[in-house]
């Protein structure tokens, strides 16, 4: 289950997430051949990564920042950027393009930081935008929490897209970031949970100002939750329903 799209329009050009993606794609891009060369890769995240055991001694402290620009495969940077340029839009619509720029780094560092005091002696190398972008969802529910989002369904050979609001999809989303960082080790491979529900909460956070300059409680209630602008319909997606056959 996974996001493909919201319904949730921009007024501007989104430059800063078009030139997030960007940078994300190349940065990718340059480091595939050492995809070819497990050492040399490794070296490479080892240097550029967060690998929390060495900023414990007081070195690779970059790791914080150029962490949330490397990736670890096609999958995650191909996830990843489908959720930026969901919910970036948005923000950058409502924020302007500087502050989000701001918003953004500042979502990927308290990620990054968060990270590592749940597992400060991790000598494995964490990398991967989603603490920054799982900021920008959290921003995207505290300013749009009934913006309708289509999720693409799969279970087994069924595909089908529903369209529910942000904070159902956000809210399950986050609940399971929680659920999986309490159940895991934090200083092993795999998924950065904690990076994850941390630049969520982050996001949240860094948005409340804003927020709560139109209005809090007020600025939802003019429009019940939803975008301040009439909202995008999609024609019914022609994405089939596969059924076994009987035989």
């Amino acid at each position: 289950m996974f996001p493909i799209r919201d319904h949730n329009p921009s007024n501007r050009t989104p430059y800063v997430t078009y030139g997030l993606i960007a940078v994300n794609v190349l940065i990718y891009l340059a480091m595939l051949p050492l995809f070819g060369d497990p050492r040399a890769l490794q070296s490479f995240y080892y240097d550029w990564a967060l690998v929390p055991a060495a900023v414990s001694e007081g070195q690779l402290l970059h790791g914080l920042f150029t962490s949330m620009f490397l990736h670890g495969g096609f999958m995650h940077i191909a996830g990843n950027m489908l959720f930026l340029w969901i919910f970036g839009d948005n923000l950058e619509d409502a924020f302007g393009h500087l502050p989000f720029l701001g918003f953004y780094l500042a979502s990927g560092l308290a990620a990054a930081l968060i990270q590592y005091i749940a597992a400060p002696g991790s000598v494995v190398p964490v990398v991967g935008a989603s603490g920054a972008i799982a900021g920008v969802m959290g921003g995207y529910l505290l300013l749009f929490p009934k913006a309708r989002v289509d999720i693409l369904f799969i279970f087994i050979i069924f595909f089908k897209v529903f369209s529910v609001p942000a904070w159902v999809m956000l809210g399950i989303w986050f609940g399971l970031q929680l659920f999986n960082g309490l159940g895991s080790a934090a200083d092993v491979g795999g998924v950065a949970y904690w990076a994850h529900a941390g630049g969520f909460v982050a996001g949240l956070v860094l948005a409340y100002p804003w927020w709560t300059r139109r209005g809090g409680t007020g600025f939802w209630a003019r429009n019940d939750g939803h975008p301040p602008h009439p909202e995008i319909t999609y024609s019914r997606s022609n994405i089939p329903t596969v059924r076994r056959k009987r035989k």
